[in-house]
């Protein structure tokens, strides 16, 4: 790890030393293990196991990164990991041990472990007996592209933030991370699973060098090659410029046009509701007065359609779940009814249904207008950037609280006319998509597609300082 202190020609002189360091260390990091690898390992380790069931568990990756601030890098680096997780049961009384030495002696000596823990364990009454061969679906997450990412790399996505920054009089601090991994699991009975994956997440903050204007920006990919970093700067670069000198505006209902990092917060935990045992146990927002849940009822605009699929080409995920089953594609809401809830096994099981996991990805349908054109239909309204410490308020109404930040601007007459001071937000995402005037194009934010969003009458509750 290397820290870089005096400025960006130092800056970048002193990455081609962590460059050539990080390209020195690259035979020493491990090596991504195939589906046979892993395998292997995992079958050397059953056949240790004495228990009534085993489930095993490995996973690693390779992780690099780049780090900057006040337009210059600090820190810049690569790590690897790799563990195998290993439970025991007998009966429901279950253990757990991890380990990350894979000869045959630290094979024998961890799952001997977790069936120590497991006798010395009281019983588990939610215990599962694990699940039997399940057929997968080729995961898409995995790209050569990004696998292949080098430190070079890295340092010119850094000065691709600094350099244009500097030019605007603007001061960037961002995070570049990419990853490389796989997982694999298998048990006593049977099962196998095998997936590769790769990512990209980029995030950069831009500071007006008076301090008056803030713009910001993320992006996110599993392929690389979908990524051009320079668009993404410019466009926190022109945030900061276009926010110095923010007016203060009356808070108060507004229409409001909500960037897809503005209502993605929003959206995930809405989505987290769709829990049928706490809605069952009357928990949350989907528990129904008398008892039961809010399955096949209508709670929002019926322009509203969100699945996951972790096919998707767009924003692929795991083809698995973490106790084994099968991820497919899942419709939550359709034309704004409940469509479906998540199912643990053992919640499943009690009621007498197919357990429904939940995948790792939220795909919201969007329209065709673009952000521009949204702007150019709004008389008068405010757009946001991205909203953030976003804090549960009431969970039975799904009511949040938090606040706006890093660009937040007054529309009229379909244009934006200057930058305002930010709020302090009080709404439910479920009262938000009942004021839902138009949807426009959809987004990758943070593993997810959601689209930019009109919306009448959002609650900004008291105004806020901060740039």
């Amino acid at each position: 790890m290397v820290v870089l202190r005096h400025g960006l020609m130092e800056s970048m002189s002193l990455i081609q030393e962590e460059i050539f360091n990080q390209s020195n260390q690259k035979e020493n990091i491990m090596s991504i293990y195939t589906k046979e690898e892993a395998k292997a390992i995992l079958e050397k380790a059953l056949s240790y196991s004495k228990a009534d069931g085993c489930e095993l568990n490995i996973s690693g990756d390779i992780i690099g990164n780049i780090r900057y601030a006040r337009n210059t890098v600090s820190t810049a680096g690569i790590n690897s990991n790799i563990q195998l997780a290993v439970q025991s049961n007998f009966g429901k009384k279950v253990g757990t041990a991890t380990i990350n030495e894979f000869d045959d002696a630290s094979l024998a000596k961890v799952v001997a472990r977790s069936e120590e823990l497991a006798k010395l364990s009281p019983e588990s009454p939610e215990f599962m007996v694990p699940l039997g061969p399940q057929e997968y679906d080729a995961s898409k997450m995995y790209s050569e592209a990004t696998a292949k990412i080098t430190p070079e790399f890295r340092a010119a996505v850094a000065a691709s933030s600094i350099e244009p920054a500097k030019a605007k009089q603007v001061t960037a601090a961002g995070y570049l991370e990419d990853s490389a991994g796989f997982e694999a699991m298998a048990n006593k009975r049977g099962l196998f699973a095998y997936e590769k994956s790769t990512s990209l997440d980029f995030t950069v903050t831009m500071r007006s060098d008076d301090g008056l204007g803030s713009g910001w920006v993320t992006r996110d990919f599993n392929d690389v090659r979908k990524f051009n970093p320079e668009e993404a700067s410019n466009i926190a670069i022109d945030k900061a410029v276009s926010s110095r000198e923010a007016k203060a505006i009356e808070p108060g209902k507004y229409t409001v046009i909500l960037e897809p990092a503005a209502s993605i917060g929003l959206i995930r935990n809405m989505t987290r509701s769709f829990n049928a045992r706490s809605a069952d146990e009357g928990r949350s927002f989907m528990s129904k007065d008398g008892g039961g849940n809010k399955l096949g009822e209508k709670i929002v605009d019926e322009r509203v359609n969100i699945y996951s699929d972790p096919l998707n080409d767009e924003v692929p995920a795991s083809t698995w779940s973490g106790s084994g089953l099968p991820l497919k594609r899942t419709q939550w809401m359709e034309n704004g009814v409940v469509k479906n809830l998540t199912y643990s096994r053992f919640w499943a099981e009690k009621n007498g249904v197919a357990p429904v996991p939940f995948a790792g990805n939220i795909i919201m349908e969007g329209g065709s207008e673009s952000r521009e054109n949204l702007i150019r239909s709004t008389k008068r309204g405010i757009l946001v950037t991205r909203m953030w410490y976003i804090r549960n308020v009431d969970p039975q109404t799904l009511l949040y609280t938090g606040l706006t930040r890093d660009g937040t601007y007054y529309i009229e007459d379909g244009k934006i006319k200057h930058p305002i001071k930010n709020f302090r937000f009080n709404e439910s995402p479920i009262i938000m998509l009942n004021n839902l005037e138009t949807l426009g194009e959809q987004t990758r934010i943070n593993g997810n597609l959601i689209p930019y969003m009109k919306i009448r009458d959002f609650t900004f509750s008291s105004l806020s300082d901060a740039i």
